[in-house]
């Protein structure tokens, strides 16, 4: 709950699902229904697709070890321009089109999200030489102050995975999963919103009869064993359980696209995506 007293949704926007205007008029229509029905809304988004189309214009290649981005300084300056320079204000103007006042910003935007440069790491997959990940940074804190300013202005902040070291002001590369999360935890949010394409959890995805409407912290570890959840979904889930014990009451996995998604959850309804609770 905010200083407002109102309730809060930190809502994950990939940018797998923000190449289509379907899925982006979908995001703008379903945060505008949280704002219209009273709830103060925080957006976080990456930009993954577009940075690597970006790269591949200016004659860069993606550089990924076990999964996960190296950034060098190009690199750094690419993703700039993609998340910050495209996606965020590209979606910040969606939500205006439909009345949403969004604050399009970064995580370099008052120190919002601050960082220190992750230490090379062994990487699971990638040998046994420690990996240098260039300019990605490793998440120390969140500015609550500044998003309760900007909410308590009936702003929704629309914040692109930057962060910033204190002292330097030095930029870094930051993981959107990971970064959602310690947004959510450090505002003790009431709802966790992760879109992704499918838009729930599906025991077979290819009858949309078998969707989970809710489970619990405990079922949802099940489902990861049986491979239900499943690939790029899986670190999502799990990063985002560990908010349950910590202050965050629900979270759930919507589509965008699917008009009524985010206040039907927001509700309880139990008619779309699926909603994770602690018990």
């Amino acid at each position: 709950m905010s200083i407002s007293n109102k309730p809060v949704a930190v809502v994950k926007v990939g940018g797998d699902v923000l190449q289509g205007q379907t899925e982006r008029d979908g995001i703008a229509a379903n945060v505008k229904d949280l704002v219209d029905a009273g709830w103060n809304v925080i957006v976080l988004h990456g930009g993954g697709p577009q940075t690597n189309a970006l790269q591949e214009k200016h004659g860069l290649v993606p550089n990924k070890v076990a999964g996960r981005r190296i950034t060098s300084e190009a690199d750094l300056l690419v993703v700039k321009q993609a998340i910050c320079g495209e996606v965020n204000v590209s979606l910040a103007q969606e939500l205006q089109n439909v009345g949403v006042n969004a604050f399009a910003c970064n995580g370099a935007s008052g120190k919002l999200i601050t960082a220190v440069k992750r230490p090379p790491r062994v990487m699971s997959g990638a040998g046994d030489k420690p990996i240098d990940f260039g300019e990605v940074g490793d998440v120390t804190g969140i500015n609550t102050n500044v998003i309760n300013t900007l909410l308590s202005a009936d702003l929704v902040p629309v914040i692109a995975t930057l962060g910033v070291e204190a002292e330097s002001g030095r930029v870094f590369n930051i993981n959107a999963d990971t970064t959602v999360v310690q947004i959510a935890r450090a505002l003790k949010a009431d709802l966790l919103l992760l879109t992704t394409a499918v838009g729930a959890i599906y025991h077979d995805l290819d009858n949309p009869e078998t969707r989970v409407a809710k489970i619990n912290a405990e079922q949802a570890r099940d489902l990861i064993k049986q491979g239900v959840i499943q690939g790029g979904m899986i670190p999502k889930v799990e990063e985002a359980l560990s908010v349950l014990a910590d202050g965050v009451k629900n979270i759930a996995i919507v589509g965008p696209q699917i008009k009524g998604a985010f206040i039907d959850v927001a509700n309880g309804e139990g008619n779309k995506g699926t909603k994770i609770s602690l018990s």
